[in-house]
């Protein structure tokens, strides 16, 4: 049987809680997994970082809207195989609302075909299991500052993995991906492009001749005009139109 458990708010830093912009905010965090050991572990882990803070364990996805909307949750991170309802169908479901979480998808890289769909979806990136502490807890923090992405490396892995297989890439898919790249200018595609090779903004200042800020302002109208969440939602569309 699925299980919630919700966790005591974290009484330290009272005078700026639950706003992730802010880099003295508190951050929310909600873990997914139906193996207990996993979630303990993440628990016991994250529940000791300055600034975050575990407002419950979901063991099942098909319970993980209803605790979102009663635990307010900034980040969610989330086991792909559970036996009830998996990870996929529950970011589907939870990035359909308004205000939705950050979603962190944990998994195996041989999942790549579902972590491809999750992104899809509206996630914000993945993790593999065996990942460093220290970068899961960059990546909460990346993924509430904006960023929406975990290390440049690891996006490049996944894009380069389902790359493989890009001959089998549909035609209608790719059609629609460079009809949505055409709405942007062309330093915002060439920006949408950098994204997609998996670079950082730093990287791709240097690359551009620009500073980061204009990256980051460029990145800004890239997602408004293409209707999309966030950058790694970009890499995947430029994987798509065969440009990255």
């Amino acid at each position: 049987m699925a299980s919630v458990t919700q966790r005591p708010s974290n009484p330290g830093n009272p005078s700026n809680p639950g706003n992730p912009s802010n880099a003295l905010g508190e951050i929310r965090v909600l873990v997914v997994d139906d193996d207990p050991l996993v979630r303990a572990a993440l628990t016991m882990m994250l529940g000791g970082v300055k600034h975050l803070v575990i407002v419950g364990e979901v063991s099942d996805g098909s319970q993980v809207v209803a605790a979102a909307a009663d635990l307010r949750p900034d980040v969610i991170l989330m086991d792909i195989r559970m036996p009830r309802m998996d990870g996929l169908e529950a970011t589907e479901l939870l990035r359909r609302g308004r205000d939705a979480p950050h979603i962190i998808i944990l998994t195996t890289f041989d999942t790549d075909e579902h972590v491809l769909r999750a992104l899809r979806a509206g996630a914000s990136g993945f993790l593999l299991k065996d990942t460093p502490p220290t970068k899961i807890i960059e990546a909460i923090q990346l993924v509430c500052v904006g960023e929406a992405m975990l290390s440049p490396t690891v996006i490049r892995q996944l894009i380069a993995h389902v790359a493989a297989g890009g001959r089998d890439r549909p035609a209608d898919r790719r059609q629609l991906a460079g009809q949505l790249l055409d709405r942007l200018s062309e330093r915002e595609r060439e920006v949408a492009v950098a994204i997609g090779e998996g670079k950082s903004n730093a990287e791709i200042a240097a690359e551009l001749f620009m500073s980061v800020a204009t990256v980051k302002a460029h990145v800004s109208r890239v997602l408004t005009k293409l209707d999309l969440t966030n950058r790694v939602q970009v890499a995947l569309l430029a994987h798509d139109a065969g440009l990255a």
